[in-house]
């Protein structure tokens, strides 16, 4: 019964990781645009800046502990008070979530445009320099642009939390394509007309407007998934008499909001810091985040997603060994995958950035910027996915407070541990204070949960994380020495290195799943058996109509 349920939320993963696969890939390629375009320099630093803002607020709202936290809260409604009852606590929690938001998006939008002209007035660059450097004014410039566009993201992500109590996850995700289709597509008619440096600032004007577009639509196609599903919000004035659900979510959400909004703090301070130490810092950070949440997306954070759901259920029953269970076999999962995922990017990180970043704007000091970057974010991959499937235990059970501490210890350890690396190591020292910081958050949650009981199996833990540290580290190391005559042998004059890093990547995965397979891991015979209980599946509803007209013609000849 637990392996059937564990391959069954390991599969609808794995659907939500390709919808979300499908989004990274457009991000890459959206990686590729904006360093050919904005290049690595004051230009790009303002746009990743500026553009970071509203997206943390849809990681605190949306994405956040709001949207963590409606998960138990509808799903208990709707198994005590039935449909009707969801959609009016959620037309509640619509319209206030709506009125915060339009606050937050005018006093921030005001404060931009206030700030920029203190600015540049003769007192505030005397007293503030900073603010008078043309990567800040470009920041204070679009930055009352980008901001309605957390008011459209910050309800998607509510809608899709709300969905995914209805087993919706696939197409949630795949909501998240619009935005990199909107954004590759004026990045490629930048790129076609060859934007010189003079014209970016007037162009970031125009990524500003897509932004908001593609917000606009992804709003409006979730919000009619949630009224297919019958969970579209009933607003009514009696419905703000009883305002149980708003009470409920305060309770659990203000833990998580402080919590949230600490570590996004700690991100501002990071890129902040980083816009200090020079116009290259912020970019390399930026594309190297970008191409590090690519393993992060497609299977911690969709693993993730749909522990949350599960686990909630397995909470309401009360069932402490079967969110222990679930919850080794994320781990398993994560280990699995993500270990190799780490090493790949620490040992071809020069390869994979030269080939998705540099030409047009981006030039060989720009790539050079992001060695340490690339290094210490590739080695922090499983640190980061570990995080996404243990919070799910907490939140699952209405805990907030404890993942609250932790990260506030975990976000004072990283500031500090960031004013003392970034003199030497720059913004390769802030990479390295985020992997150490995300490492100790691990450390306090699981060593809490081991204290309340739960029995997390160490000693497999440990041995899959060595058997896949052990193995790609063995394959890794091999394709570093061939991978000079794979490009030699392979690169072509229109696709540069890419087809010997295809290669590199497809000998890689076999080699690694290969070896695996022989060592008798689980972990591929568990993906084997979601893949043959598919092909059983379609062949079985293929055969049944040839079944159907066989049992036919028996009853027809017994008749006659």
């Amino acid at each position: 019964m637990a392996h059937a349920r564990q391959t069954g939320f390991l599969k609808s993963s794995l659907g939500v990781a390709f919808a979300t696969l499908l989004s990274r890939a457009l991000g890459l390629v959206r990686v590729m645009f904006e360093a050919r375009v904005l290049g690595g320099g004051s230009v790009a630093s303002a746009w990743f800046l500026a553009f970071s803002i509203p997206n943390l607020f849809r990681r605190l709202l949306g994405e956040g502990a709001l949207g963590t936290a409606l998960i138990p809260l509808v799903a208990q409604a709707e198994a005590e008070h039935g449909p009707d009852k969801v959609r009016r606590d959620l037309g509640v929690v619509f319209a206030v979530l709506s009125l915060i938001l339009a606050l937050v998006v005018a006093l921030i939008a005001g404060g931009a445009l206030g700030l920029r002209a203190f600015a540049r007035s003769e007192t505030g660059a005397a007293m503030f320099p900073l603010l008078a450097t043309e990567r800040m004014q470009l920041v204070l410039a679009i930055l009352p642009l980008l901001m309605p566009y957390a008011f459209f993201i910050c309800l998607v992500g509510v809608v899709g939390a709300v969905l995914n109590t209805r087993k919706e996850f696939v197409l949630p995700a795949l909501g998240a394509l619009l935005l990199n289709f909107f954004l590759i597509g004026g990045l490629g008619w930048g790129y076609y007309r060859a934007i010189p440096p003079a014209g970016l600032p007037q162009f970031l004007n125009v990524l500003s407007f897509l932004v908001l577009g593609s917000g606009a639509l992804q709003l409006v196609l979730m919000l009619l998934l949630l009224w297919y599903h019958g969970r579209f919000p009933s607003l009514k004035r009696e419905s703000f008499r009883d305002c149980a659900i708003l009470k409920q979510l305060w309770k659990l959400v203000l833990p998580g909001m402080i919590g949230g909004a600490a570590l996004q703090i700690s991100f501002l301070v990071d890129r902040m810091l980083a816009i200090w130490l020079g116009p290259q810092a912020v970019p390399a950070l930026n594309n190297v985040d970008r191409i590090v949440d690519l393993p992060i997306g497609i299977f911690a954070l969709a693993l993730g997603s749909v522990l949350m759901a599960n686990m909630a259920q397995a909470a309401a029953r009360g069932s402490r060994e079967e969110l222990a269970e679930d919850l080794v076999f994320s781990l398993r999962h994560v280990y699995f995958v993500c270990i190799p995922m780490a090493v790949l990017v620490m040992l071809f990180w020069q390869p994979l950035i030269r080939m998705l970043c540099l030409g047009g704007n981006y030039t060989e000091s720009d790539l050079e910027a992001t060695r340490y970057v690339a290094i210490f974010y590739g080695a922090g991959i499983p640190s980061f996915c570990v995080l996404k499937v243990v919070l799910p235990v907490y939140y699952a059970r209405k805990m907030m407070k404890i993942p609250l501490y932790s990260s506030l210890v975990s976000i004072a350890c990283n500031i500090i541990l960031n004013l003392c690396l970034m003199w030497t190591l720059k913004q390769g020292g802030i990479a390295l204070s985020t992997v150490l910081a995300s490492m100790l958050n691990n450390t306090i949650l699981i060593t809490l949960l081991h204290r309340e009981g739960f029995n997390l199996q160490g000693r497999l833990m440990l041995l899959t994380g060595l058997r896949s540290l052990l193995l790609a580290g063995a394959v890794g190391v091999g394709l570093y020495f061939l991978y000079p005559q794979l490009r030699r042998m392979l690169e072509l004059p229109w696709f540069g290195e890419f087809p010997a890093f295809v290669a590199l990547m497809a000998l890689f995965g076999g080699l690694y799943f290969g070896a695996s397979f022989l060592l008798r891991a689980a972990e591929p015979r568990e993906f084997f058996d979601i893949v043959r209980r598919r092909k059983k599946r379609r062949s079985s509803k293929a055969g049944a109509p040839a079944n159907r007209r066989r049992s036919a013609a028996r009853r027809r000849s017994h008749s006659s």
